[in-house]
């Protein structure tokens, strides 16, 4: 796991959001629709992070130090706009996961957040899965609302926590994340 530094890792990770929009679209699944990821993660004052196996980037994201949710108790870790690369396993999500938690816990943050797009109501499939899939990875669904760009999401909350051994698996190159201004239009 590292920060996209270059141009060409931004462009890769635009790309690979655009493969993932792509996918979510040929699946009838809800995609962001307000917000140009594709430019945010190409904007050079976005700190955005990626997770790399062999050089290939698997999935990319924006990590932030305590955005103004509006939800959640306390700060966090807020991961925003996380895409993996399309038809790959539930691994690359817990690998996020596990990341995110130890990640939390050595900036002396008590949770991790981030919001999943859904459509209906959290029971409804395809979204259900999902969430079965990552409560199971230790994540717990804290409802549902209006997410940071007003989009109708899942909220989710994982308990930071140190894993000693993680950096055999993982090793992270990801840099503090900016503490997010104030105005939930910003970042």
């Amino acid at each position: 796991m590292r920060t996209l530094r270059t141009d060409a890792e931004r462009d890769e990770a635009a790309a690979l959001v655009q493969d993932r929009q792509r996918w979510l679209t040929q699946r009838d699944l809800p995609v962001l629709a307000q917000a140009d990821v594709l430019a945010l993660f190409r904007d050079q004052q976005t700190i955005s992070a990626g997770l790399f196996e062999d050089g290939k980037l698997l999935a990319c994201m924006v990590p932030e130090r305590n955005p103004d949710l509006n939800w959640g108790e306390g700060p966090c870790l807020f991961l925003g706009h996380v895409y993996t690369l399309p038809n790959q396993s539930d691994d690359i999500t817990r690998l996020i996961t596990l990341w995110a938690s130890d990640f939390a816990a050595r900036l002396a943050l008590p949770f991790v957040r981030a919001e999943a797009l859904v459509r209906h109501s959290l029971q409804a499939e395809p979204i259900a899965s999902v969430l079965r899939r990552l409560t199971d990875m230790g994540w717990d669904v804290r409802g549902f609302g209006t997410g940071q760009k007003c989009d109708r999401v899942a909220r989710l909350e994982l308990v930071a926590e140190h894993r000693s051994g993680l950096s055999a698996l993982i090793s992270c190159r990801v840099h503090e994340p900016k503490t997010a201004l104030n105005d939930r239009g910003s970042a």
